[in-house]
């Protein structure tokens, strides 16, 4: 083996092993937090009669989600107490 192969095969597994240390994706690092999202800038998931995305009618409806970095949930404060890992029932 040449010099520079050995060069390039110690670069790309340094590469490799660098791209193992790293997340395999960027939502690892994120969760869903219930009724924390402001009306239409929900992630997904906002109740009967909507779709998905952007769907909430009201701010902070329970039954709409926003993903935000883990562990971030419960100390995000509301109007109506702070964001939940699970769906919240609020008056309509």
């Amino acid at each position: 083996m040449s010099r520079n192969h050995g060069v390039a095969l110690a670069a790309s597994l340094a590469a490799a092993l660098t791209l193992l240390s790293l997340p395999a994706s960027a939502d690892e690092a994120k969760e869903k937090c219930w009724g924390v999202a402001l009306k239409g800038q929900n992630d997904c998931a906002a109740g009967p009669g909507t779709t998905c995305a952007g769907t909430s009618k009201v701010d902070y409806q329970g039954n709409s989600w926003k993903l935000v970095p883990a562990g971030s949930c419960a100390t995000m404060q509301t109007p109506f107490g702070p964001g939940s890992l699970m769906p919240i029932k609020r008056p309509a």
